[in-house]
């Protein structure tokens, strides 16, 4: 019998090389919880793209409800911050927990995050953070900088060969806000 492993996956250009490699190990689950995504048009069309790669390959999913109020809440007098600055963590944080949360819950055996997959995050922030939460929940977290070892390479392949949606920013208001400072509807 194959480990329960829940992946917190937060985009389909990050997380199809690592759900490709885990699915054959584990009982495998993707968790969609992105509520840092702005705006709901954008969080629509990435997790419409977890949903086919879930779908094509037979991987069970959970949808977390949109609460951007919640996220907006906790990032709260961090609106300033840079990508990479100090609001990052906390949004890292904020979803991690709320994995580990649902993978105790749920009965999961392990978690992890997909996050480390994108080109400007920081896997030993990121897997500080899931040992964190691990120790808070009682669930082991799996770490790994899933951009090296070639997946990042692979990940573009097959998205490319999918015709994936491929987004430009992170996701918040305020990296949309920084890589396309003109956008009106980004208030900081």
């Amino acid at each position: 019998m194959k480990e329960r492993f829940l992946l917190h996956v937060c985009c389909a250009p990050c997380g199809i090389a690592v759900i490709d490699g885990l699915r054959s190990s584990y009982d495998l689950w993707v968790l969609f919880y992105n509520p840092n995504i702005f705006p709901e048009t954008e969080y629509q069309k990435r997790k419409s793209e977890v949903v086919r790669v879930c779908g094509e390959w037979g991987i069970p999913m959970i949808d977390e409800d949109y609460d951007a109020s919640a996220w907006e809440e906790e990032v709260k007098g961090l609106e300033k911050e840079k990508e990479g600055g100090r609001r990052c963590p906390v949004c890292f944080r904020y979803r991690l927990f709320r994995t580990a949360e649902t993978a105790l819950e749920l009965g999961f055996s392990v978690f992890g995050t997909t996050l480390s997959s994108g080109r400007n995050k920081r896997a030993d922030i990121i897997d500080a953070i899931g040992m964190e939460a691990a120790e808070r929940f009682g669930v082991r977290y799996c770490g790994e900088d899933w951009k090296k070892g070639g997946r990042q390479e692979l990940g573009k392949k097959m998205i490319a060969e999918r015709g994936i949606y491929r987004q430009d920013y992170c996701g918040c208001r305020f990296s949309l806000k920084q890589r396309h400072p003109e956008k009106e509807s980004c208030p900081a």
